[in-house]
């Protein structure tokens, strides 16, 4: 017997309140509503609760949801909603255990690709158009096939392959603004590996028995949730949570202004101890804390001489320990090092950078600083430059990806010896654009067969930066590729001093 979809069992509950078809929606969607609840609010109890919530809505509104709407997106969209009424009575206590918990965990090394997009992923989602949600949803949270994913969106295949590339592809912009530099590869291999979570044992029969009574046994903390998520709904009309974060913001007091401009003398101490607090454990758990921070522009002599790193947060804010002017331009400009012209003689020293201005003024405002006080500006222009171009030496040695259908994979995992860079179904253009970081120039695919490949490179973690450079180019060799420098016009970022 065919297994029915999700409207044929939605349309069989409606029907006929059948407690099996609503159990078998509750078992199919139960770990998506979990792990979309759990990274808002980053606890399992509020999690659990939310889901309960989720699936009382949805049997409350089950006549009343089109034979149209892709169901997997609906439960989406409404455990956002869910969510954000969920923060927005508890962002205070939310906000003071959050601060603990970052307190406790400072230091621990945050290196991992899902940790780095695992705060911004639903908050980007949202963002996106609801095709392009629902194609990113059914693809990678739901795991089903292109093909799949076309008959639900009323696309063909191809189709559906070039909504969700596009879909990949804003979402790396999304993550760029934020400081997170991820190939749309990378993104689709952490958020399939990653997305969705198995909810907790017992939970979906707890929710099945709960929902069908349309929550007349929940508990009053619930049925509040599921009454201001209604509401919220109700006022969305299910399209956005936008307007409700930042009324989330708005009710968590954390929006007086403060600017601080160059802070050049040593023993400088920022305005709000906030700064300090995210200064001291610059990852990803500092996020709440960053987003929410008083507004300040400030570049201060370093007070951690011995560590380095950053993040970025919302509305494009950033805070960097440790860095040197040449970082300070890459963040004013968005700019790799490896693509920078840079003049003579730049001043010495290194730099805590904060900035927390509203309305994405940050990276207009450090330009200004970085002009006032260090008296250096940039431009963008073609030049021919020293670069380095992939060639195959030896096309036997070459590993074809064979599988068809699916999406290219870059993504990186290891312990505390090794690390290890998977690649597969990459093509020669991409493979540059993931190294080029670990090259003082320009990468440039010299095939341009349009070909996948795989590749896994590997490396001792002991290593630094030239070593680990020197074990991708000998990976490289034996894969049958090879470096060749050679002399390209490339878009580069020349760095100059201000003429007086």
């Amino acid at each position: 017997m065919a297994e029915l979809d999700d409207h044929q069992l939605l349309a069989q509950f409606a029907r006929e309140n059948s407690e099996a078809a609503f159990a078998a929606l509750v078992e199919r969607h139960v770990n998506l509503v979990y792990s979309v609840a759990w990274r808002g609010t980053g606890n399992a109890h509020a999690a659990e609760e939310i889901t309960q919530a989720v699936f009382i809505i949805l049997g409350q509104k089950a006549r009343r949801i089109s034979g149209k709407t892709i169901l997997t997106g609906w439960l989406y969209q409404t455990t956002r909603l869910t969510v954000a009424n969920f923060l927005r009575g508890e962002i205070r206590r939310q906000k003071r255990e959050q601060e603990a918990y970052m307190q406790s965990t400072l230091n621990q090394p945050d290196a991992e690709v899902w940790p780095q997009i695992a705060p911004l992923l639903d908050d980007a989602l949202a963002r996106l158009g609801e095709r392009d949600r629902n194609a990113i949803v059914l693809r990678f949270f739901e795991n089903k096939n292109l093909r799949e994913v076309g008959l639900a969106l009323g696309a063909s295949e191809d189709a559906a392959k070039m909504r969700v590339n596009r879909a990949l592809e804003k979402l790396r912009k999304i993550f760029t603004k934020r400081g997170v530099t991820l190939s749309a590869a990378i993104i689709a291999g952490a958020v399939a590996a990653n997305s969705v979570q198995a909810a907790p044992v017992g939970l979906a029969k707890t929710i099945s028995a709960v929902a069908l009574t349309k929550g007349a046994v929940a508990g009053s903390s619930t049925l509040t949730l599921v009454k201001g998520a209604l509401k919220i709904m109700a006022w969305t009309k299910a399209k956005t949570v936008i307007v409700v974060t930042a009324g989330i913001l708005l009710a968590a007091g954390t929006t007086t202004l403060l600017t601080v401009k160059m802070a050049h003398k040593p023993g400088f101490q920022s305005a709000d101890p906030v700064y300090e607090k995210i200064w001291s454990q610059p990852n990803t758990r500092s996020l709440p804390l960053l987003n929410q921070a008083p507004a300040a522009l400030i570049i201060r002599p370093t007070h951690y001489p011995d560590r380095g790193g950053g993040i970025w947060g919302d509305d494009g804010k950033f805070v960097f320990v440790n860095t040197d002017v040449t970082g300070l331009i890459g963040m004013a400009w968005s700019w790799g090092y490896a693509r920078m012209v840079l003049p003579p003689n730049l001043p010495p020293g290194n730099y805590d950078l904060m900035a927390t201005l509203p309305d994405g003024r940050n990276s207009a405002a450090l330009k200004d600083e970085i002009t006032k006080h260090f008296g250096l500006t940039a431009h963008k222009e073609i030049q021919e430059t020293d670069v380095l171009r992939l060639q195959i030496a030896d096309s036997a040695r070459l590993q074809p990806h064979r599988s068809r259908g699916g999406s290219e994979q870059a993504y990186m995992n290891g312990d505390n010896t090794m690390q290890t860079y998977h690649m597969k179904g990459i093509k020669l253009s991409a493979v540059v654009g993931h190294l080029e970081g670990w090259f003082k120039q320009p990468l440039l695919d010299g095939v341009n067969d349009g070909l996948e490949y795989n590749f896994d490179f590997q490396w001792g973690t002991h290593l630094q930066n030239n070593e680990v450079t020197q074990a991708l180019r000998t990976q490289l060799e034996q894969f049958g590729l090879e470096l060749v420098p050679a002399r390209e016009p490339v878009e580069m970022l020349v760095v100059e001093k201000v003429k007086n």
